[in-house]
Order: C-alpha cells, then structure tokens, then sequence
C-alpha cells in the first residue's frame, strides 16, 4: 500500500512529485473507475486542499481556469459568450455529483478521446500550464494530449492551470454531443463552434471535434473555407471533405466508423446554425 499525501501548498505538492513519483488525483471520477481495484497503486498525490489551484481568474493576458476548478464551477462562473460551449460541455459530463466533484485538469490529463472538455479548450485556443520544483513549462493543449489515455505530462509535473488567451474569447459558441441517450453517456461524436462575426463576416472561426479519432483535434480544413464567408453561406461549405483532416474513427460498441463521421458532419453544421442565430 502505497503513501496518502494530501498538501495545502503547490510548493509542497511539486515536492512529493519530486521525490516519490505519486499520481496526482484530484475529483477520482475517472481514477477509481479505471482501476479496477478496492486501492490505487503506489503513493498518491491529492491536490484538491491546494487553494491556489481552484478557480477561474481574468488576468492581464487572459482567463486562468485553476487545475481543481470544478465542472460546476464553470457552470456557475460569469463567463463571456466564447465559453458558452464549454459551460455547455461541463453540463454534460455525468450527474451533479460527478460535476461537483470531477475537475477540469483531471478531464484533460485522462485524456479519453470522448472527454468532453477537449473540444471547447481546443477550440478556445487553450494552452496547459505544467508545473514542477524546475519551474513553470508551458504547451498548446493540442499538444499536451499525445493519444488515447496519453499525454507528454512528466512525472515530476502537475498540470496546474488551463490557460485561455485573450484573442481567442471572441464571438459566440456552442457545444453538441450524440451520445446513445441524453444524459450520463459517453459520447459518439461531439463539436464546439466559436464564431466571431462582424458585419455579416465570419471573422474568426475554431470547430473542433471529440470522440472521433485517438485525439479531439481542430478541423482546420473547414476553418480556412469559413474565414471570410458571409453569414447566409456559411452552412453550405459544411461538407464531408471539408472535415477530413479532423475524423479518423473507429468503430465501437457505441457506433460504427462510417456513422460517427455523419454525424459528426450534422453537428458541425447544426453548430454553426446555433452560433450564427445568436447574431440574429
């Protein structure tokens, strides 16, 4: 059986990573569903007394959202119309109790290609910042989640804090999920669409799409078609080969390859259709 450490201080925290490696944990809504067993393995690391690891801040470059911060404290923060999508999101990640108690970081550092708080961040341009007794390093979420149930965390390193730039809290958004029911399930496709509109001109466009390949990754290829498009067009570009470079899908017991990409096609379109009526 392994050690329990549970510090008030990140300082103290980075310690324990230092010297024993512990797993940090956080809400355990995914830990304790994946292990499979009555006890975690080795020493574990609880990060949840650290005050300065919860909560969502404006600062001088952006918005802050602290490793620990809860889903429903998304839910419940005042928040500009860019993060629609991920308060929408962090209303369909499991029940309230699952909500109180899951957290942002734990969501993204599980790293299921169905997490539901990937393709809002993504899509908002969000950076992950990772800290260690070495100091403060910090990537691209694109780049920290490597594959299924992978990331290039080190063990020395605790996720921290999600960042958000300020370029990126433009316009408005939305977040779709299919899923077999419409509550307390596993998605089989979802997307976020944050557009930013001005003069009946797609200014800004980031879509993102979950749950259909290893990894949530931006369709890039749709974005590009999308800048500089007026508002009436802008459904009709919404097409299959525009989405190739985002879908890779597998087949599961949740659906088939060939009908996740449909669908994740109508919710990319049902998405803009939601983001541009809010224009209107």
């Amino acid at each position: 059986m392994g050690i329990y450490h549970r510090p008030g201080k990140l300082k103290d925290a980075l310690a324990v990573l230092a010297t024993t490696g512990a797993q940090p944990v956080a809400g355990c809504t995914d830990v304790f569903a994946s292990t499979g067993a009555q006890e975690l393995p080795g020493d574990v690391l609880d990060v949840t007394a650290i005050d300065e690891l919860r909560g969502i801040t404006k600062t001088g470059l952006g918005w802050r959202i602290g490793a620990t911060t809860t889903w429903r404290d998304v839910v419940c923060t005042k928040l500009p119309p860019a993060f629609c999508m991920l308060q929408q999101a962090a209303r369909e990640i499991g029940g309230l109790q699952v909500q109180n108690a899951g957290t942002v970081a734990g969501n993204l550092c599980n790293a299921s290609p169905a997490a539901d708080g990937m393709p809002p961040l993504l899509a908002l341009n969000a950076q992950v910042e990772l800290a260690s007794e070495q100091g403060i390093r910090i990537i691209d979420l694109a780049d920290f989640v490597s594959g299924p149930r992978a990331t290039v965390r080190r063990d020395n390193e605790l996720l921290s804090a999600v960042l958000v730039p300020d370029a990126s809290v433009l316009g408005c958004s939305r977040f779709l999920k299919l899923g077999a029911r419409k509550h307390l399930v596993i998605s089989i496709a979802m997307v976020a669409v944050r557009l930013d509109v001005q003069d009946e001109i797609i200014r800004d466009v980031a879509v993102a799409i979950g749950a259909c390949g290893p990894v949530a990754i931006r369709a890039s290829k749709l974005e590009r078609a999308l800048v500089g498009t007026r508002v009436d067009q802008a459904d009709q570009l919404v097409s299959v080969a525009h989405l190739e470079d985002a879908l890779s899908p597998i087949s599961d017991v949740r659906g088939e390859a060939g009908y996740r990409s449909v669908a994740a096609l109508e919710l990319v379109q049902r998405g803009i259709v939601d983001v541009l009526e809010a224009y209107r």
